[in-house]
């Protein structure tokens, strides 16, 4: 199964989150412009979070069947794409997210994507090790303990944090949860 067919099939059977995310809710507003990149967008709930806070998005995925449930708007710009292969336009966002997914290849498109002053949410998934743990099956969605802050080093860390949650299948996974800015 291709990785289109993979998400498309994962969007329309499994329960998706619907709610933002914590972080986003909580540090979008260091963000002093409203251009953003949403980085693997799925359904949308951060894009339309974003969108009500008067952000103008790209919200960016693989799957069609994703983005089709994303509310049209002038403010949200939906754009189908494999992001294994995507490249960010330097110098575009003020704020970008990249909540539950992992392509290491982005880094460098990331940081250059960030304006000045820009802000970089990144959330996602880590190794996690000791018992009652679960873990995906490819240690290539994970990332590694201080990962974020070493691999985004050239911009100023605002907050990381480490911790233990219960993802959406109520299993026990870890998490990473960075924010930082751009320099000026």
């Amino acid at each position: 199964m291709n990785d289109k067919t993979r998400w498309n099939t994962k969007h329309q059977s499994a329960p998706m989150p619907t709610n933002p995310s914590a972080i986003v809710i909580e540090h979008a507003k260091r963000s002093l412009g409203k251009k953003a990149l949403d980085i693997a967008c799925g359904i949308g709930r951060n894009t339309h979070y974003l969108a009500k806070l008067g952000y103008e998005i790209d919200a960016v995925d693989l799957s069609d069947y994703a983005l089709s449930q994303i509310e049209s708007s002038t403010m949200i710009h939906t754009i189908e794409t494999d992001l294994t292969t995507y490249s960010i336009t330097p110098n575009r966002y003020d704020l970008i997210l990249n909540i539950n997914y992992l392509e290491r290849k982005l880094f460098p498109s990331i940081m250059a994507g960030l304006k000045e002053g820009g802000i970089l949410i990144f959330e996602t998934f880590i190794t996690a090790y000791g018992e009652g743990y679960h873990n995906p099956s490819n240690p290539d969605f994970l990332l590694h303990s201080n990962e974020l802050p070493t691999k985004f080093c050239d911009l100023t860390t605002l907050f990381y944090e480490e911790r233990d949650e219960k993802n959406m299948y109520g299993e026990k996974v870890k998490i990473a949860s960075f924010v930082a800015k751009k320099n000026t």
